[in-house]
């Protein structure tokens, strides 16, 4: 191991880098909202912040333990970038996770001396673009035109890529490039390229894009003119480059998604903190009926997300064969609950969400950053379409009485296995342990006596008995007339199956507090909130029983006052109350 790879393993977490980055409100913090604000005014990346996470050495949670890094757990990794989120997601994607598309790549089809070569970038704080997409192509990977075509002894690329976070600043690319002309899954290639190894003739940068969310995020591209690129380049076997990056599309579908609750979470807070010292009609604005619903709905669409996404992250170490279809399940369950909170809490706000100065301008700048959630790396319709043709399989191989996953997937801090990147598949072949552990969890919890319990259940159970009433809908549906779009009864599909993943991600959760731990996420309340507003997706916002939004109201505070977070890390601190 080289001396850049070594000392990483026991680094610091989530805490201790909310310590080194402050009160975010602080007016004197270099590093508070105040200065995010104003590099977001000048769309430019937050210069002060970069520094901060180069001294906390961010890029370490990306690299696998084995080759000098901290990346021991996916739900570890997520937890410390929600720290960056929550302050500044122009942090969150230009600094880091730009890099950790582009790194996966390689942990999954790169040879050692590869691996090694971005391990050292990463910890010595350099950067590595990804360069999957084109304009002219979007999502549509295999109509990519840049082309490496044989030269003498190398390939030449030729032809551009666009809109690609960091491309300009980057050391290093990953480069989705066609290596034969005809069509099929074997016409496309991954190359890693160092780009000093580039002759300066070879390429050109494009013009910068500009964007209304992420204004910081540095987005260019790459026009490559005859460019020679050696056979080594290549990251895996030749013709393997769609399937590598559908692979490894797996962990960025399931992190990606997940960090982005952090503006959620601080958005939460900013609300709060408006609505606590706002009074209105003789009283603060909190004590409004109307105000304390939106609130406490908020509250609840974060814990049901993070609850998803752990179960997801969880499953990349425990179930790698299966989550061709629960990382996009993550994506896609995820980005509408995520932007309908942050427009409700922008309701509460009122005038006030849209100011670019004064006390709550943070709100603005995170309205427009959470919008790529939905699109950004890949849109919610190629989840759906992922997800599709999976589930005849899936439905006839294990809905009836399939094994339940392990205790691990929803228990939290139970120990994970490494991730094993070459377990990863494109389709999950019909095999599915999350959707079966609702049925399962029930049993285990028996018959409860209390009443709160006992509507969890019954709420649990209707999830259960939808995923049969899926299995029988699903099951004699031809997969090869699944192909997107569908029809509108098929396309439902997804995401009625989304919603079964969702409430057994949040159940399982709940139960292994309740029957094992103490304190809040042990308690029903949250489970019935969450499991509630899951159940009457598609209609009006359900009304909250009042002892359940009341025990969330006080929640909230209770977390508020004491500066943890929102999410289920409800015992870190977030320097942010």
């Amino acid at each position: 191991m080289s001396p850049t790879l070594a000392g990483h393993q026991a680094g610091p977490g989530a805490d201790e880098l909310e310590r080194r980055l402050g009160d975010p409100w602080d007016p004197a913090n270099p590093l508070g909202f105040d200065r995010v604000l104003a590099a977001d005014e000048r769309e430019e990346m937050f210069g002060d912040g970069e520094r901060a996470l180069d001294g906390y050495g961010l890029n370490a949670e990306f690299v696998p333990a084995e080759l000098g890094g901290r990346l021991t757990g996916m739900d570890r990794m997520v937890d410390v970038l929600r720290a960056v989120y929550r302050r500044d997601p122009c942090l969150g994607l230009g600094y880091g996770t730009s890099s950790f598309i582009a790194a996966v790549n390689v942990w999954t089809a790169g040879d050692a001396v590869q691996q090694l070569t971005v391990a050292d970038l990463l910890l010595t704080n350099r950067k590595i673009a990804c360069a999957y997409h084109e304009l002219a192509h979007g999502n549509d990977m295999a109509g990519t035109e840049l082309a490496a075509r044989p030269g003498d002894d190398r390939l030449l690329l030729r032809g551009r890529k666009e809109v690609v976070t960091n491309i300009e600043r980057a050391d290093a690319l990953v480069l989705f490039a066609r290596t034969d002309p005809g069509p099929g899954s074997r016409s496309h290639s991954l190359f890693f390229l160092e780009k000093d190894t580039l002759p300066a003739g070879g390429y050109r940068y494009l013009p910068r894009f500009r964007s209304a969310g992420m204004r910081g995020v540095q987005l260019g591209g790459m026009e490559f003119r005859d460019c020679p690129v050696g056979p080594s380049s290549l990251l895996g076997p030749a013709g393997h480059g769609l399937e590598t990056a559908v692979r490894a599309f797996q962990l960025t579908r399931t992190a990606l998604p997940a960090m982005t609750t952090g503006l959620l979470d601080t958005g939460l807070r900013v609300t709060l903190r408006h609505v606590l010292n706002r009074r209105l009609y003789g009283r603060p604005v909190a004590e409004l009926p109307q105000v304390r619903s939106v609130l406490v709905n908020a509250f609840a669409d974060l814990l049901m997300c993070e609850a998803m996404a752990r179960a997801g992250l969880r499953a990349l170490h425990l179930l790698p064969e299966e989550t061709s279809v629960y990382a996009p399940a993550v994506k896609f369950g995820l980005a509408q609950p995520l932007l309908e909170a942050m427009q409700q809490l922008a309701g509460v706000l009122g005038a006030e969400f849209y100011l670019r100065d004064g006390p709550h301008a943070i709100f603005q700048k995170l309205v427009r950053d959470i919008k790529p959630v939905a699109f950004a790396h890949i849109a919610r319709a190629v989840c759906q379409a992922t997800i599709l043709p999976q589930l005849p399989l899936l439905a006839r191989r294990s809905w009836r009485d399939g094994e339940p996953a392990p205790d691990a997937l929803f228990r939290p801090g139970a120990a994970l296995p490494p991730l094993a990147f070459e377990r990863l598949r494109v389709s999950a072949g019909g095999r599915d342990h999350f959707a079966p552990s609702l049925a399962a969890g029930l049993t285990a919890l028996g018959s409860p006596t209390d009443p709160q319990v006992r509507e969890v259940a019954r709420l649990a159970a209707g999830f259960a008995a939808e995923l049969q009433a899926l299995r029988a809908a699903c099951a004699e549906l031809n997969p090869r007339r699944l192909s997107f779009p569908a029809g509108v009864d098929a396309n439902e599909l997804p995401a009625r199956y989304v919603r079964v993943l969702m409430a057994t991600a949040c159940f399982e959760l709940w139960r292994h507090h309740h029957t094992t731990g103490h304190g809040f996420l042990a308690e029903p309340a949250w489970a019935l909130a969450v499991l509630t507003r899951l159940a009457a997706t598609g209609g009006p916002a359900p009304v909250l029983p009042p002892e359940v939004e009341g025990r969330m109201f006080a929640e909230l505070l209770d977390r508020h006052e004491a500066g943890r977070s929102f999410g289920l890390a409800d015992g870190s601190r977030t320097t942010a109350g």
